[in-house]
């Protein structure tokens, strides 16, 4: 098969575009209800603040929880008619925050930052904004590619929960070694040092925290540092809110196994009897389910009961590449096959002028590819600033 044919069938490719079409959806209804609470909605709670104040104040951590209206707002939202949402988060934390923890403690930062990765994604590892950011961290590509993660048509390492801390720890590091302050650390983290420091400057002189930007940040912003703190309560007393956390949607007892052979997430599926979506979960950096392992060794999470029998069932698991991966495995198709895993991603924006047309000459590539990489429902209406993905 030709390699443009190659490219161009790949039903995975098709499956990658509607998974982040959902994602992408799915995200922006989380932050409309999670972070977006209307500021004009009622919340009516039977506890005294001083209950609130005292709760808060016994959690021991550099980073400021201080009780005020914007706070409690939320905290009365997600313990009330946000319940759902902030039990999903619980039930995903089981198996996060543990990962993440133990990242933060190795790069020396607090332990209760893990919170930050809740309020950005809810703890959901394909989330994706409709901005482009992706993942538990949700980085942008330029920033993912600029802190270590790999980015190509096959991995997706902001969607990797170990890598994707890491590089948040790297980021997170270097922005309190410019302000020495965790909540402006967490705004920079959402709007960017640049609107910090404009926000700094639009204070005057005497900015010792986030609150006293406040005014200055931008709308989003000034509900993210709430909805953190709001969250982190939610977190520590979930039960006096009489929380029935649901069971974690992935196993929490996993092993790492190394594959060093191309292969589909549904030749383990498949052999081991593991859910496949379980599988998809914990290896979510394979954005097309195929583990690619042709020229190198790739890291692969199996529930922990599985990891033994893998072993003992590899030779069964790998007699099924041409069942799975027969395009890829052709004699014919290899240096194709290479040079599509080799492939990166680079993020293009739409300038004033242009089109699909003008763009897939740029980039040498055709305009149903990017329809395509993109899943594009009107291949003649781009927005100036519209972000467009190309693989090459």
């Amino acid at each position: 098969m030709p390699v443009d044919s190659l490219q161009a069938d790949r039903l995975d490719s098709l499956l990658h575009v509607v998974r982040g079409q959902d994602a992408t959806e799915a995200f922006q209804r989380y932050f409309d209800e999670f972070i977006s609470v209307d500021s004009t909605e009622v919340f009516v709670s039977d506890i005294p603040d001083s209950v609130y104040i005292k709760r808060l104040s016994s959690i021991l951590s550099p980073i400021a929880l201080p009780w005020n209206d914007e706070v409690k707002r939320r905290v009365i939202a997600f313990t009330t008619n946000r319940r759902g949402t902030m039990a999903n988060i619980l039930a995903r934390s089981q198996y996060y925050f543990p990962i993440i923890e133990e990242e933060l403690a190795a790069a020396g930062l607090p332990l209760e930052l893990k919170m930050l990765a809740a309020i950005e994604s809810a703890l959901i590892p394909s989330a994706r904004s409709r901005a482009g950011a992706t993942g538990l961290w949700q980085f942008m590509y330029a920033t993912g590619r600029e802190y270590g993660l790999e980015i190509t048509s096959f991995v997706d390492q902001r969607q990797d929960a170990v890598a994707s801390t890491r590089a948040a720890c790297k980021y997170l590091a270097r922005m309190y070694k410019i302000y020495g302050d965790w909540g402006l650390v967490l705004a920079s983290y959402n709007c960017g040092p640049g609107n910090v420091n404009r926000a700094i400057k639009r204070a005057g002189g005497g900015v010792k925290s986030y609150w006293d930007i406040y005014p200055y940040l931008p709308t989003e912003t000034r509900g993210y540092i709430p909805s953190f703190i709001a969250a982190t309560y939610v977190y520590n007393f979930h039960k006096q809110h009489g929380f029935e956390i649901p069971e974690s949607p992935m196993p929490l007892a996993v092993d790492t196994i190394q594959v060093r052979r191309l292969m589909h997430l549904d030749q383990i599926a498949s052999t081991l009897d593991v859910p496949l979506e379980t599988l998809k979960l914990l290896n979510a950096q394979y954005i097309k389910d195929i583990v690619p392992a042709l020229d190198k060794t790739c890291a692969v999470v199996l529930p922990q009961r599985s990891s033994v029998e893998f072993v003992g069932r590899a030779q069964e698991i790998h007699e099924k590449d041409s069942l799975y991966l027969a395009e890829y495995l052709h004699p014919d198709n290899l240096d194709a096959t290479r040079a599509i895993i080799a492939q990166t991603t680079t993020v293009h924006r739409v300038r004033k002028g242009e089109n699909l047309g003008t763009i897939a000459r740029k980039y040498g590539v055709t305009t149903s590819q990017i329809v395509r990489w993109n899943g594009l429902k009107n291949a003649n209406r781009l927005s100036i600033g519209q972000r467009l993905e190309i693989n090459k």
